[in-house]
């Protein structure tokens, strides 16, 4: 190596670029007349020389440890490394108080972030991977990045789980054939929502983690610190039905599926169908009357036509000062079937099936009814199409973007719960021409929703218990459908409701009154100041013990609608449990067992007695009362069980439904005993005659 000019001096080498070489400092400091120094000084130098140029210029080893250390903090956690299936872990992060701020520590909500990740760590690769998160503190997810809820939009109520799915990421492909890519065999999922209760800045954790996936095990979760952990692995044992292989997501099975297809595909535009059916497997008691659904356009879409199906508001002002107004300055708004970013769509009466325009579809208008296979094959499935129009950046064939938060119900129907659109396999079409060939659409999604259970005071229908032991009726529960609607100024909405004379339960509520204050003084019964409110429900039902004998029983059920509105092709389904079992006929209406279990007893009118009309006024309206419509029948039962007790509750029903929608049931039976006591006061005279007479007849004797 070159040394520098003499005329630098040592520390002008020190300070420069590039590392100074010792044989050019010594050369330096001979020739050089200024730095005579003592040889002392010179060593001194010397043994500073390297520390000096150590710092100014690191060795590649050191940057080398350096990275290293760098890669150390970035080290799997020790379960993923010991982990040869599928490992998933869950951590929670910071939270903070949320307001209203309450002393009732359970009540006090939080927001609170986590991240969540599952890691393919096997040698097969998991197809649509699904990941069970058990919640406990009544979490409700409001967001989650790389994945959505199987069970519903969000923000979404968890307080019993949630079972997350990839997206986009559905497939963990093996690191085998990635060459170790983290991209394609893990997801991180970032949630963020809210919890109530706990204490402290720590995020609960919450019950359980596990994969879901046919055919996977999982041990119990392991819980340290913040983080919660699990590594599922294969069941050798489990035998997985051949499945044809598929490029999306699985078909799933629900109470009710709607698959999205897109059959015509343009620039700005593209032809869709919707259809949706009951899943007679999964829910032999769905049903939809006159039904609504209802999505969110994300991208600014509008829907140009219809067939098969109408918009329930048609707003043309609404299309021109949308972004679809300003790009398409020159067409007709007027002839649009809706701009609504949230249309309302309801089905054709059955007088347009033939229309030309609007009907000739299979499956399409029926007046929105949708029935259980079982009960009417013809009438489980609905069919409808839509011409939707995009807007910039959209503007290309291959731009598709399903509609989101879809939601559907009926009229004194159950609740569904829809979740996200998830891409499947295109859905196969007879082809048009009559031959044996199959068409494709050009891609397709499918809407899982599952029935709900009402919440307390939220029910539709309820049910109320009458018998021929005693001769109270026990009505329906105070608001047993909701008190939204009344002043409960005026009635109290937490109280019991009255006993009521069986002849009360044929009467609106609000002319009972009267009848169940006389029945309460002539039972010896205390009424209340404030009287209780009214069930406020549209349909009831009756459930009277008729007879109770050694070897059956026999019970009597009544219908009553309360609304304006007539119920065609009604269904009706009462779960006696263990009782279910001896069922043996109902007389009035068409009646079978439900499999499996056969403890629910499912029954519908029979052919021209389907026909629940609604209320109408008395003989005379300006005195007597409206009366409801109503149907009767009498089911008779076998004791096939000697454990049954009828009056002590096997005799009346466990789970009640109407038309599919689960009905409200009395908190409590009729007693027995007090008709018991009754009979006993009532004999009494002749037992003493009886006894007197007995005694006179031996004293004459004697």
């Amino acid at each position: 190596m070159l040394c520098l000019s003499n005329s630098l001096t040592l520390f002008d080498h020190l300070s420069s670029s590039s590392p100074f070489p010792l044989s050019c400092v010594l050369r330096n400091l001979g020739n050089t007349v200024e730095m005579k120094i003592r040889y002392v000084h010179l060593n001194l130098l010397l043994l500073l020389l390297p520390i000096i140029n150590l710092l100014l210029f690191p060795t590649p080893s050191l940057a080398q440890d350096y990275g290293e250390d760098a890669e150390k903090k970035d080290t799997p956690p020790p379960g993923l490394a010991r982990c040869n299936g599928v490992y998933m872990s869950y951590s929670s992060g910071g939270r903070e108080k949320l307001y209203p701020r309450t002393k009732n520590v359970t009540a006090q909500a939080w927001s609170f972030k986590a991240t969540a990740m599952i890691v393919n760590t096997g040698t097969e690769e998991v197809k649509g991977w699904e990941m069970f998160v058990g919640y406990r503190h009544r979490e409700i997810i409001v967001s989650a990045t790389g994945a959505v809820s199987s069970d519903g939009d969000f923000p979404y109520d968890a307080s019993n789980g949630t079972t997350f799915i990839g997206s986009p990421n559905t497939d963990l492909k093996t690191s085998i054939e990635t060459a170790g890519d983290y991209t394609q065999i893990s997801t991180n999922i970032e949630i963020t929502g809210t919890l109530f209760g706990g204490r402290g800045t720590a995020t609960p954790l919450p019950r359980t983690i596990k994969l879901v996936n046919d055919g996977w095990e999982c041990p119990a979760a392991n819980s340290k610190g913040g983080t919660m952990q699990v590594c599922c692995k294969r069941n050798p044992k489990f035998k997985a039905k051949e499945k044809k292989k598929t490029k999306f997501m699985r078909r799933r099975h629900g109470d009710l599926n709607i698959i999205y297809d897109v059959l015509q595909a343009y620039t700005s535009n593209y032809m869709a169908q919707a259809s949706h059916q009951s899943i007679n497997n999964d829910s032999p008691l769905g049903r939809l009357d006159h039904w609504n659904l209802t999505w969110e356009w994300m991208r600014g879409e509008f829907i140009h036509s219809l067939r098969g199906a109408y918009s329930a508001e048609k707003n043309p002002s609404e299309c021109l000062h949308s972004k679809a107004g300003q790009f398409y300055g020159d067409l007709d708004f007027s002839q649009v079937a809706t701009c609504q970013k949230k249309p309302i769509i309801k089905d054709l009466p059955a007088e347009r099936k033939d229309d030309k325009l609007l009907g000739k579809l299979p499956f399409c208008c029926k007046n929105g009814t949708l029935l259980p296979a079982h009960m009417d094959s013809s009438k489980s499935r609905a069919i409808f199409q839509l011409q939707v129009y995009k807007v910039p950046p959209d503007q290309n064939r291959t731009a598709f973007f399903p509609p989101q938060h879809w939601k559907i119900d009926g009229i004194v129907n159950p609740q569904y719960k829809c979740g996200t659109p998830i891409r499947v396999d295109a859905t196969g079409f007879p082809d048009p021409s009559g031959l044996q060939a199959t068409t494709y659409a050009f891609a397709s999604w499918q809407v899982v929703c599952n029935i709900t259970k009402p919440k307390p005071k939220a029910a539709r229908c309820c049910v109320s218990y009458s018998a021929f032991y005693n001769d109270s009726a026990i009505p329906c529960n105070t608001c047993a459908c909701g008190c939204g609607d009344i002043d409960t100024d005026t009635c109290n909405a937490n109280a019991r409701p009255l006993l009521l004379p069986p002849d009360s339960l044929l009467v609106p509520f609000e002319n009972r009154t009267l009848k169940a204050k006389v029945w309460a003084r002539r039972k010896h019964m205390a009424v209340p100041k404030k009287l209780p409110c009214p069930d406020n429900c549209g349909i009831s039902l009756n459930w009277h013990v008729n007879s109770d004998y050694a070897d059956g029983w026999s019970a009597r059920v009544t219908l009553f609608n309360w609304g304006a509105n007539a119920v065609e092709d009604w269904f009706a389904a009462v779960d006696l449990g263990k009782a279910g079992l001896g069922y043996e006929n109902v007389y009035s209406f068409n009646g079978t067992r439900v499999p499996p279990k056969n403890q629910t007893i499912f029954f519908q009118g029979v052919r021209g007695m389907n026909f629940l009309i609604g209320l109408t006024n008395g003989s005379n309206p300006a005195r007597d009362p409206q009366v409801p419509g109503k149907m009767q029948s009498v089911i008779s039962f076998k004791k096939h069980l000697g454990s049954l007790n009828i009056p002590r509750g096997d005799g009346f029903p466990k789970r009640v439904f109407f038309n599919g929608e689960e009905c409200e049931l009395p908190k409590y039976f009729p007693k027995k005993s007090y008709g018991e006591r009754l009979s006993c006061i009532r004999f009494l005279p002749s037992i003493l005659l009886v006894i007197t007479t007995f005694l006179v007849i031996i004293n004459d004797r004697f």
